[in-house]
């Protein structure tokens, strides 16, 4: 049930202008100790090594998400589609605002560092004893179940994850025009308005306009280029690899007995994986960025030089690995060996890949990763069968394989390596 603020709030967004806030129990979920935590996580993780303008945060991406999801339910509502159950505006979009809530410090990067889910802490969070938690059960004592379930793609009426989670989601349009205006790059400019209005609730899903196609051919294209040119950076890589190799090597010490000089309670319950929502929610990224600047002198070489590399931006080097040399990175780690280095740490190869779109085959049955257009007879047509531009980008896409390393390393240990392999680094 929707209860009217006496007075609209709003802020001033550089991507969307205003966010609109008209309900007391959105406005109450903004200024909850959770939700404010997301200040201090940064929407794009290390990619301010690389684009120093990427210093958003997830909290703006959220109030953004919000402010999308809040302008299509109102044009759904303006035009009383049959198809838009009214009944789940709030539900709609608490989920859209609280979508992001469990992302962790640098986010994807200690997702796979300690094999994390940042939906199911999202989850863990709107369930568990949090503020958050308290302001749902006071609308209904449900609710905090019904978003954790929109989150988690499971509610019964796929209509409202569509808006939060599917190929043309509020979360993708806004991170899309957010990380492209914070980056300073112009490939996520995508025509946002058109789309918004070509959208659709039709039999239980959202669909598309067919003469919003070309708006939605951008976005699929703005998508994969922003991957490409922004999110697989090699230098953005770069600072993920050293990061990783920090959170490796502070475990791997920690399990091993090794006494810490600086050491904080969240993150020892990191490393032993018994972190609690209360412990989680301390993690941010101005503790770890404290920990990494204290364990550059830590009394352990290989994490005191990682953690300088990370905090003054020493990052590994990398070269291109041509297709010729694929199957040769055993014989490489092994020449690295051979010249006194250590390939656990001085060696990392990348093999990035994205799936821009999941393109729908004949034969298969249609499911809510496939983008459905809507013609003048109420016919459904996939988009990548009308369009060109989509199949050209659907599937799975492979960048270029990369091989980072410590240079000042690599230049002692060249003169070591045979040629074959020294030619391999010659582009560096």
């Amino acid at each position: 049930m929707m209860r009217p603020l006496n007075e609209e709030k709003v802020f001033k967004d550089p991507v969307h202008n205003y966010i609109h806030v008209q309900d007391t129990t959105i406005w109450r979920l903004i200024n909850t100790a959770e939700f404010q935590r997301l200040r201090r996580i940064r929407q794009l993780g290390t990619s301010y090594f690389t684009f120093h303008g990427a210093e958003h945060s997830r909290f703006s991406h959220s109030l953004g998400v919000y402010e999308i999801t809040r302008q299509i339910i109102s044009l759904f509502e303006r035009n009383q589609y049959a198809d838009w159950p009214k009944e789940e505006k709030l539900l709609t979009l608490c989920a859209a605002l609280l979508h992001d809530l469990g992302h962790g410090p640098f986010s994807h990067s200690i997702e796979e560092a300690f094999d994390m889910n940042h939906e199911d802490w999202t989850c863990r969070i709107i369930l568990g004893d949090t503020e958050i938690h308290n302001i749902l059960c006071e609308v209904d004592p449900e609710l905090p179940a019904k978003v954790a379930s929109v989150i988690a793609k499971t509610y019964d009426k796929p209509i409202v994850v569509n808006l939060v989670s599917s190929p043309l989601d509020a979360d993708r349009m806004d991170y899309l025009l957010r990380d492209a205006y914070y980056t300073g790059v112009n490939y996520g400019t995508i025509d946002i308005d058109r789309i918004i209005r070509m959208l659709r609730p039709h039999h239980g899903r959202i669909v598309v306009k067919e003469s919003g196609m070309h708006a939605v051919e951008d976005y699929l294209m703005s998508r994969y280029q922003m991957y490409w040119q922004v999110y697989f950076h090699p230098v953005t890589r770069s600072s993920e690899m050293v990061l990783r190799l920090i959170f490796k090597r502070a475990k791997e010490l920690y399990h091993n007995g090794f006494q810490f000089e600086f050491m904080v309670k969240p993150i020892i319950s990191l490393f032993k994986d018994q972190l609690n929502v209360e412990q989680y929610l301390k993690l941010d990224e101005a503790l770890l960025q404290t920990a990494f600047m204290q364990w550059t002198t830590e009394n352990d070489p290989i994490l005191s030089q990682l953690c300088e590399r990370f905090m003054h931006r020493r990052l590994y080097k990398y070269v291109e690995l041509e297709p010729q040399d694929m199957d040769r990175i055993d014989e490489i780690r092994e020449a690295f060996i051979q010249a006194g280095l250590d390939p656990d740490y001085d060696l990392v190869v990348d093999f990035p890949s994205d799936l821009p779109y999941d393109i729908f085959h004949p034969g298969d049955e249609v499911s809510q990763k496939q983008i459905l257009l809507l013609d003048r007879q109420e016919r459904l047509q996939e988009i990548s069968e009308v369009s060109d531009i989509v199949r050209s980008i659907s599937g799975l896409h492979r960048g270029k394989v990369h091989l980072y390393f410590p240079e000042e390393k690599l230049n002692i240990a060249l003169s070591k390596f045979s040629p074959s392999i020294t030619h391999i680094f010659k582009d560096y």
